[in-house]
């Protein structure tokens, strides 16, 4: 049995990413709005009321034109899977990152309506969620979340002029602190206090490295970088697309290394006798962090827990 699918904005590079890995699956069938009628609201009405599942890779703007479309629909609507910021703390949407907690798997799988995770969000939340979970973070931590994310995380024009050799071989941006990932990573990882947020972008198409340093006679009961680490591999036991592996000893990392996958390594690199700690996700931000991450969420509104 087979279920339609439409990708609502396939031109896109999540929508592409996407495409490609559903190539060739025999479970599914992609059913596309022609060329021509891309703009012609009746036919991409007529496409909504024919699927089971569209996967929306849009403009935020964009996106709610087609919910309000699929709301007009009624009975006749597909489930949604939104890979746009725009409904990612909205009410009557599952938050899709099936590792955030316990449940969140089978939320996902019965859910008409999910919103994919932000690419910074999935490495903030990985490295903040199960230490609140565990009592090692406060809520009301003040903490500092730095990142670096390849351009193909920027938006057409950033891509644009870094293929065209116009961008610098790194930079800091999102300086005004209003980062738009900001409100999913307060409300899933459960802070009441806002983070200080710094995203950056290097010379390289995809890759990201989340960090998050931490004093760690600041956290509550003063715990040992062990602890830490022991409260991750808790929470990710048998997450087939998260991993918590041992620190280099070189203490180095790079950013490009799960490129191509969708999985997500979590790392505490430490340094007991000063008590400094410093948490890092490492992932594909096309990867874990947008398409492969889509697709996972895709496999368990269907059905297919065995591939998330």
């Amino acid at each position: 049995m087979t279920t339609k699918i439409f990708i609502d904005g396939d031109a896109g590079t999540t929508g592409l990413e996407i495409r490609e890995r559903l190539a060739g699956r025999a479970d599914i069938e992609i059913v596309a709005i022609p060329a021509e009628k891309r703009k012609d609201v009746e036919a991409k009405r007529a496409i909504l009321a024919a699927v089971e599942i569209a996967i929306l890779c849009l403009p935020d703007d964009a996106a709610k034109e087609t919910v309000a479309l699929c709301d007009a629909l009624g009975d006749k609507a597909p489930r949604l899977l939104d890979a746009s910021t725009a409904h990612r703390v909205a009410p009557g949407w599952v938050y899709g990152f099936p590792e955030l907690c316990a449940g969140q798997p089978e939320a996902i799988a019965k859910a008409a309506r999910v919103a994919n995770v932000g690419c910074y969000a999935t490495g903030s939340i990985a490295l903040l969620r199960p230490l609140v979970d565990a009592g090692l973070i406060q809520p009301d931590q003040q903490l500092t979340i730095n990142a670096v994310s390849g351009y193909s995380g920027g938006g057409r024009q950033m891509i644009e002029s870094y293929k065209k050799g116009e961008a610098p071989a790194f930079e800091l941006y999102g300086l005004s602190l209003e980062h738009k990932h900001l409100p999913e990573i307060m409300a899933y990882a459960k802070l009441s206090v806002r983070p200080l947020f710094v995203p950056s972008v290097g010379n390289f198409r995809q890759g990201m490295l989340v960090s998050i340093p931490l004093a760690l006679d600041a956290l509550p009961g003063k715990p040992e970088a062990a602890d830490v680490e022991a409260a991750y591999r808790r929470h990710y036991e048998g997450a087939p697309h998260v991993r918590v592996v041992p620190a280099p000893a070189a203490g180095r990392l790079d950013a490009l290394a799960l490129n191509g996958t969708d999985d997500m390594e979590v790392f505490v690199f430490a340094n007991e006798p000063r008590r400094h700690a410093v948490l890092v996700a490492r992932l594909d931000n096309l990867g874990k962090g947008a398409s492969g991450a889509a697709v996972q969420n895709l496999d368990l509104m269907i059905g297919g827990g065995k591939r998330a």
